[in-house]
């Protein structure tokens, strides 16, 4: 048996990345990988990427880490209210002057994907890592998409297993060849209405493949308070907290 876990879009939450890697840790899971989007709308994007270069992990090129990597221009989203556009403008804006050059090199320098293979007895299994499409990271592909979507993507990269984040929402999808797509959800944003901070346990045995899905509190109030400290806007500080439900 061999675990790994996966986890993405951190999003500068230092605080909810270090509860995610406590309970790795205490997991006794050795193997780690990041999909992605280590910065913005949280004030510990230099942190992030620093505690990220330290542990060594894997991690792939997000679409918030290539923009402020390559200092690309933001543009409106239709999904989006116009109070989360203007607050997105200055969010991005602020990681691009305070994030360090060394570490927007290190963002710069990121695979685009990355393809495991691991073999457990007898059988080799591989498993695709995006962060949220093959072809772009910048795709939202949620439960909702038709299996087809999934499938394709499944087979042009030729694996068992595609894990995905981006959206920020968890799912696990099993298909009739027994083939999965899963969303390991975020760690430091959240969209489920339980904020709390997600990611992936795969086990791995001769006989299938068991995705997990872990979900875990974090001082959601120190991250509020940071953020409104800062210049950051108030609109990603009540976003995590959410006042319509219960924080844990």
């Amino acid at each position: 048996m061999i675990q790994i876990a996966i986890f993405s879009d951190v999003h500068g939450n230092l605080p909810a990345l270090e509860a995610v890697l406590k309970d790795i840790e205490q997991r006794e899971i050795h193997q780690k990988f990041c999909l992605g989007d280590l910065v913005d709308f949280a004030p510990w994007g230099n942190e992030v990427i620093e505690k990220i270069k330290s542990l060594n992990i894997p991690c792939l090129m997000g679409n918030h880490d290539e923009r402020i990597a390559f200092d690309l221009s933001v543009f409106p989203l239709s999904k989006h209210s116009e109070e989360e556009t203007k607050a997105r403008f200055i969010a991005i804006d602020h990681s691009k002057k305070h994030i360090k050059a060394e570490n927007k090199i290190f963002l710069r320098e990121l695979p685009f994907h990355l393809k495991l293979n691991y073999k457990v007895g007898n059988k080799h299994w591989n498993i695709q890592l995006v962060h949220s499409s093959l072809e772009t990271n910048d795709t939202y592909l949620y439960e909702t998409e038709s299996n087809e979507v999934f499938m394709k993507q499944l087979e042009e990269s030729k694996s068992d297993l595609i894990v995905m984040g981006h959206t920020h929402l968890s799912f696990k999808k099993q298909f009739e060849n027994k083939k999965w797509a899963v969303n390991c959800g975020s760690v430091g944003r959240s969209k489920e209405e339980n904020r709390l901070a997600s990611y992936l346990i795969l086990t791995l045995t001769e006989e299938r493949i068991i995705p997990e899905i872990i979900q875990l509190s974090y001082p959601i109030e120190e991250v509020v308070q940071k953020i409104q400290d800062s210049d950051i806007p108030d609109y990603y500080a009540s976003f995590l907290k959410n006042d319509n439900v219960l924080i844990l």
